[in-house]
Formats: structure tokens, sequence, C-alpha cells
């Protein structure tokens, strides 16, 4: 048997486990970059990259506003229809990731807390691996609430595409239009939908957070709880809970504060929809 293989069984670590869910990982973050595009392609709505899809957009978003119509043509349709496939083979890959590293970064934290007879070098690996795993299950997680955002409103997410900084330009025209008709508070059939859907963008992330946020001060208080439960010698165990109790809480106040700034902005979206097309959203 390898020392790798004694190490780990002492840490209570399966090394089959282990590595089958660090393969997992390394598949699913490949997938998250390489996948979404290829899933969300169809016949109708293929974009070799970003920048095909940004000029698509522009093109098909003039198109919309010259028409007057609170419809969206074939053209946008179609980039709109892509946008939301992209948004949802992108969250769930992501979703499959957060799962798989919070496993993983359970198992190599609990790893850690049972490696003192194991020596200061073999502790400050596990610890520098919980770290970065825990690090990149919190990436996961963004990952996932911004696409479930883009899933409930791909319309508005596609709207950041727009050259809303650019003064010059073939878009030029139709964004001087947007911003005088928001001005004037003259709401056409094509504003209409975008200030019901720039509202939707915010109210999907006011939930998303809010979710997030009664989580983490779930988690949160369980910590605090078995850190009040540990007796006073266990100290490495204290350490990493009341650390872990923290980084809970203040992923919660982040969360609400997320949440009412997003609600708020929801309730009222029209002033949001101006300050993105002045340029300072």
């Amino acid at each position: 048997m390898s020392s790798t293989a004694i190490r780990s069984r002492s840490a209570g670590v399966s090394g089959h486990l282990l590595v089958a869910l660090v393969a997992l990982a390394v598949a699913l973050s490949l997938a998250l970059v390489i996948a979404p595009r290829t899933l969300a392609a169809s016949g109708s709505a293929d974009f070799s990259d970003e920048n095909a899809l940004r000029d698509a957009f522009r093109k098909a978003f003039a198109e919309y506003w010259a028409s007057g119509s609170g419809d969206f043509p074939a053209s946008l349709q179609h980039t709109v229809d892509y946008w939301f496939r992209y948004h949802i083979a992108k969250a769930v890959i992501a979703g499959l990731l957060l799962i798989v590293l919070a496993a993983l970064a359970v198992l190599v934290w609990k790893a850690f807390l049972r490696a003192a007879e194991l020596g200061a070098g073999i502790s400050a690996a596990l610890a520098t691996a919980g770290t970065f795993v825990s690090l990149l299950a919190l990436f996961a997680l963004l990952t996932v609430m911004a696409n479930i955002q883009g899933v409930a409103a791909p319309f508005a997410s596609l709207l950041p595409m727009l050259p809303v900084g650019d003064s010059g330009g073939d878009l030029a025209p139709t964004l001087n239009q947007i911003r005088q008709d928001l001005a004037e508070d003259r709401i056409t059939p094509a504003l209409r939908v975008m200030i019901d859907d720039f509202g939707r963008y915010h109210a999907a992330m006011a939930v998303i957070a809010a979710t997030t946020g009664v989580i983490a001060i779930v988690a949160s208080a369980l910590c605090w709880r078995a850190f009040a439960r540990t007796t006073g010698s266990d100290k490495r165990t204290r350490r990493t809970l009341a650390v872990f109790a923290t980084l809970a809480t203040v992923l919660s106040l982040a969360a609400i504060t997320i949440a009412v700034v997003n609600t708020a902005t929801a309730a009222d979206s029209p002033p949001a929809l101006t300050a993105f097309f002045d340029g300072g959203w």
C-alpha cells in the first residue's frame, strides 16, 4: 500500500472517492466553458463565438426597435432563444459542479480535522486544498445564480451587449431615441417590453439572492451552534467552525443586501433602465 493511501486512510479520506471527485470537478469545469454554446445551438441560431452573438443581437435589436412593435422579429427571437438555452445549459453544469465541489470540500475539511497526527505539512496541504476547493465552490454558486437570472430574463441579459457607451456607430440613433423616450416617459410597445424584462431580470436576482441568504443564515447558525458545543480542547475543530460560521454570516449579509437592492430596482425599473442606457448601470 502506498504512503499516500496510508495517509489518506489515516485522515479518514477514501482515495478512490477523492480521485473520482477531483476528476469529475475537472470534467465539469471544462464542460462549463465548452459545452453551453454547443448545447444551445440550433439550426436557426448557432453562433461561433461571443462576437458573432453580439453582432447578431445588435442587428436584431435595431430591427426590433425600428418595427415599433412589442413582438420580437424572427432574428431577435432566435437570438433570445439561443441565449435562454445557453443559460439553462450553463446553470445545470454549474449546479452539478457546485454539488461536486461541495462534496469535495467537505471531504477535504474532514480530513484536515483528522490530520493532526500526520504532521504540520499534511495539515497545511489539506488546509490549502480545502480553501481552494471552497473558493471554487463559491465561484460555481455565483455562476449558478447569474445563469438562473439569465434564464428568467434572457432578453434583458443580452442588453449589456449593446454599445451604450459609444456615441457613434450604427446603433447610435436607436440608442439616442431610447434615451429620449425614457427621459420623456414616452413608453412605446418595444420600450414597455424592455422595462418589463429589465424588472423581471432584477426580480429574479432578488429571489435568487434571498434564497441564498436564507441558506447561508441556516448554515451560519448550524456552524455557530456546533462551535458552541465543541469542547475547548478541540482547538482545531473550533477554529475551523468559527471560520466557516463567519464566512457564512458574511455571505448571508451580502446576499440579503443584493436581494434588497434588486427588489428596489425591480419595483421601479424605468430609472434603472435609463441609467443603463446612459452608461451608468
